[in-house]
């Protein structure tokens, strides 16, 4: 079977992958696979498809090709080439697709919107293993910079891929392997995301467009804990951390010029709200409330408990620390402060818990709850589990236990349902910032664009300057002083600086003129074609040497 050429160097990048993956494990196998798999570009997802279910099938072309067929229609053994020569074919192929490709901002990821609380509990990652996953994730030999946004309601991946279809491929792979969820139940729930769609995404997340209460502002402190944690992490690069710092601005800006804040509630406050919509009206006074976890989130239910007239409760965590911190903000609630050993006992004597720690494995289990106490009367002798954390610190086998109901974030749904009028229209007054935002990133990625080109034309000035001196100085001989010989490097040198500016002027551009931005394009294509820079093949190329350089460490 005869294989065109522009397949021929994506092959040739497949075997100096595969042949550096495999050195490592087995030094002697072979770096050729006996059958190879020629994977098409995914489709480019709909945005407004997936409003309301964020995800899409990806569409490839598939042909299966055998070596022999390969060495007969390049005319080389790819049994035996090395990792330089596998280079060499990617760069001489410039029909490849991959040269055409710019690296593309990807978001993989699930959310509350696509995938239920059991799947996401299991794809969550700890703030304190964020670094880790990104250096793992940067690890994959198609992804360049990558960014984890985990919290209750999403798990998303954002990274900068050198192949949308591969990036992606690699990613899910790297989140089943993870979480130990089949790729196959991942691709079910996931949602994918590209370039403009995935800039907008984060954007309507940081700005709360996106999350089950409209306007919440916990998103943006999470966003802005990305960058935070980011900061000094190898993998979390230019375009992904830019991506951040400009989603931060966007949430700012939303919340100042829209009114979309306006009497917005928290998943804390929601969760309260669902407490009391579930008790019966004349329990609300009485019921007696008992809160586990004293962090963030438990520190914002007891203020919304405090609000809806709760004036006593008590509250478990580990320290009494932050509890009496609490208790001195709300002087007129009564706030007991119990260790967590205590949990059990206190559980028995409240009629509504509320859970958000951030503990990785449950704190109640059937076992726990099905030999405690009936709650009171006055609420129905129903106990209330209402659980906010992710992952979830109430096992579902509690459901299972008559006198227990469990609810957890997924169920927060019905508490904001009956506001859905009003989040739509807040949302269309925020879209129309998020729509300018959006533009100036690109803008600026756009910009970064002329980086490699400036890089080359410099490079390829420098190497006619050295050629042309050295030539110069073997004509004058070997006895000429050395403050000659400086004089005239630094001639040539002032020489190649000044015939460059002008160029170098035409190349620089911030991004904010989308017309001086125009032009900048035009001209850094038109000094590739002038000079052969070749600057997508040669910048690929040192893509794929880093990685391999990295793979063989």
């Amino acid at each position: 079977m005869a294989v065109s050429s522009g397949y021929t160097a994506t092959f040739a990048m497949e075997v100096l992958l595969h042949s550096t993956s495999s050195s490592r494990s087995t030094p002697s196998s072979s770096a050729s696979p006996s059958l190879v798999r020629l994977l098409g570009g995914p489709a480019r997802n709909n945005r407004h498809a997936l409003i309301h279910r964020r995800r899409a099938p990806l569409l490839s072309a598939r042909c299966e090709v055998t070596p022999d067929s390969l060495t007969t229609a390049s005319g080389i053994d790819y049994d035996k080439s090395s990792s330089v020569s596998a280079l060499e074919q990617l760069k001489i192929s410039a029909a490849d697709r991959y040269t055409k490709e710019r690296s593309s901002i990807v978001v993989i990821g699930l959310s509350v919107h696509t995938a239920p609380v059991e799947m996401r509990e299991k794809l969550a990652i700890p703030e304190a293993e964020w670094p880790r996953a990104i250096e793992e994730l940067c690890n994959l030999n198609h992804i360049e910079e990558a960014a984890v946004l985990s919290t209750c309601n999403r798990m998303e991946i954002y990274v900068v891929a050198l192949s949308q279809h591969r990036g992606v491929k690699e990613v899910t792979e790297w989140m089943s392997k993870t979480s130990g969820i089949p790729v196959s139940e991942l691709c079910q729930h996931r949602f994918l995301l590209y370039n403009n769609d995935a800039t907008q995404h984060l954007f309507e997340v940081s700005a709360g467009l996106d999350s089950l209460v409209l306007g919440e502002g916990q998103i943006l402190a999470q966003v802005k804990q990305v960058v935070k944690v980011g900061q000094g992490v190898v993998g979390f690069g230019r375009n992904i951390s830019g991506l951040f710092k400009h989603a931060i601005t966007v949430g700012k800006r939303v919340r100042t010029e829209t009114n979309i804040a306006a009497g917005a509630v928290s998943v804390s406050s929601a969760a309260v709200e669902l407490a009391l919509m579930k008790l019966p009206e004349s329990s609300h006074a009485t019921a007696r409330m008992l809160v586990i976890g004293a962090g963030k989130m438990g520190k914002l239910v007891i203020k919304h408990l405090a609000a809806k007239g709760c004036t006593a409760m008590v509250v478990v965590n580990r320290t009494e620390e932050r509890v009496a911190a609490i208790r001195e903000e709300l002087k007129d609630v009564e706030i007991i402060y119990k260790p967590l050993t205590e949990m059990l006992s206190c559980t028995a004597e409240a009629d509504v818990v509320f859970t958000s720690t951030a503990s990785e494995s449950p704190l109640f289990l059937k076992e726990h709850v099905q030999n405690l106490p009936p709650a009171s009367a006055d609420v129905g002798g129903l106990r209330l589990f209402i659980d906010i954390s992710v992952p979830r610190n109430v096992g579902s086998c509690v459901t299972d236990v008559e006198s227990a109901r469990v609810y957890n974030v997924d169920d927060l749904k019905e508490v904001v349902a009956a506001n859905k009028e009003d989040r739509l229209r807040k949302a269309m007054e925020a879209q129309a910032i998020i729509a300018e935002e959006s533009k100036q990133f690109e803008a600026w990625r756009d910009s970064l664009e002329t980086v490699p080109t400036i890089k080359k034309l410099r490079a390829y000035a420098e190497r006619i300057r050295l050629a042309e001196l050295e030539k110069c100085m073997s004509k004058m001989g070997d006895d000429m002083p050395k403050k000659t010989r400086r004089a005239i490097d630094d001639l040539s040198r002032g020489i190649v600086n000044k015939l460059l500016h002008g160029p170098m002027q035409h190349l620089r551009c911030d991004g904010s003129d989308s017309r001086t931005l125009s032009e900048t394009l035009e001209n850094m294509n038109a000094l590739n074609r002038m000079f052969s820079l070749e600057t997508e093949i040669s910048v690929l190329e040192q893509k794929i040497r880093a990685k391999v350089e990295q793979t063989q460490k």
